[in-house]
């Protein structure tokens, strides 16, 4: 299972999401049949009554029904207002309770680009650049891990962990983030750096989730506070998020309001240390939540960006080794960016166009069959890039 898991989502998403959007400005989706969304919002300045935009609505019942996707949210900003939030359907087959904007999903991997702009805070501040050293003397960890392999790492930096350049840990059928789950992270780490020989691959692309585990604990070693309360303090909290959360590993540890997730093939989603997995696919959010994230970072001057316009393009720079993926975020020529997220019961994506749009899309189970990725990349294109479509923009976050 964990190599069906781990093969599912990595190198061969980037693969398959650059080549969607470097190939055309916006995917295209067959219409659908129609929905009864329900929920309420997050968003205390959200109007009473929102106008349903029935090409959205279809798409996502069309979406749902090939997918077998027992719940999902949406939400669509423009110019940084927020325009559209709507959740569909239930928390699975047997507990019919609807999904509301206010439920918390898994995000995955969408986890990274809240571990970017923290280390873009700590960039914008000073306490570290793109050419920092991670271990040994004069590194950032110094010598916090040990490992008979540690010694073959003292030359990676910030850029390579950031762009997944160092040349290790991919996330193939042995990505350490999935071994040994019942291991704390300095036990994981440490076991990593004694078991996976450096390859001597730097700067070359393998997506490592390993990679942003250490950006995670840079992030603690340098701000002096959990991975988690730095990101709320310096990232969340000033982009008016306040029920962002690490998740729990079990049904039992399920956070109020949290959605179940429903495996498919097999897949169990509470078979995982998703809390090991803070820094790389940790978090849990609303769409609501994310997409005032995304107001907050995407360079357009609806609302105040946390990070300096010079600092989002550090972060929206692809590397050498990769020219669609930057910091984080995965990056095209015409100035879009996004990120995709997957585990067992979860798949989810941010977007964020250059024509002013952004939106996010969360659901509680997932396939592995990858054209489940492409059919939600695609997904809200032909509404966003429609001028017809009858958006209110009326809410500022």
């Amino acid at each position: 299972m964990r190599k069906a898991l781990l093969l599912k989502w990595g190198f061969m998403f980037v693969l398959i999401a650059c080549f969607v959007r470097c190939s055309k400005s916006g995917g295209a989706t067959a219409p659908g049949t129609g929905t009864n969304p329900g929920g309420g919002t997050t968003n205390p300045t959200q109007s009473p009554v929102q106008k349903d935009v029935p090409a959205v609505d279809n798409a996502v019942k069309t979406f749902m029904s090939t997918w077998s996707v027992p719940g999902m949210s949406i939400a669509v900003i423009h110019n940084d207002k927020l325009i559209y939030v709507k959740s569909y359907g239930k928390m699975s087959a047997t507990d019919t309770t609807s999904i509301k904007n206010a439920s918390l999903f898994r995000l995955a991997s969408v986890s990274k680009q809240i571990t970017s702009v923290a280390i873009m805070k700590l960039l914008q501040d000073g306490k570290l650049t793109l050419a920092s050293k991670v271990f040994g003397t004069g590194g950032i960890l110094g010598n916090d891990y040990s490992g008979t392999y540690l010694g073959q790492l003292y030359d990676i930096t910030i850029d390579q962990l950031l762009h997944h350049t160092t040349g290790n840990w991919p996330n193939d059928g042995y990505d350490p983030m999935f071994e040994h789950t019942s291991y704390s992270q300095p036990d994981l780490i440490n076991w990593t750096f004694n078991n996976y020989p450096d390859r001597n691959k730097r700067g070359q692309y393998y997506y490592s989730n390993f990679g942003y585990c250490i950006l995670g604990r840079v992030i603690e070693k340098l701000s002096g506070k959990s991975y988690d309360q730095y990101c709320k303090d310096v990232v969340l909290s000033p982009s008016g998020i306040s029920d962002m959360v690490i998740g729990g590993n079990t049904l039992a540890d399920r956070r109020p309001g949290e959605v179940i997730y429903n495996g498919q093939s097999n897949e169990d989603p509470y078979n995982m240390n998703v809390t090991r997995m803070d820094s790389h696919g940790g978090w849990l959010g609303t769409a609501t939540d994310l997409a005032r994230f995304l107001a907050h970072v995407d360079g357009f001057s609806g609302v105040a960006d946390i990070l300096t316009p010079a600092t989002i393009t550090t972060m929206t720079t692809p590397s050498s080794g990769n020219a669609n993926y930057a910091c984080g975020w995965g990056v095209n020529n015409l100035n879009t960016w996004w990120h995709n997220g997957s585990l067992p019961g979860t798949l989810t994506e941010i977007i964020r166009a250059s024509n002013g749009f952004c939106w996010v899309m969360l659901c509680n189970t997932r396939s592995l069959d990858s054209q489940m990725d492409t059919d939600l990349d695609n997904l809200l294109w032909p509404s966003v890039n429609d001028t017809s479509t009858p958006w209110e923009n009326t809410d500022q976050f």
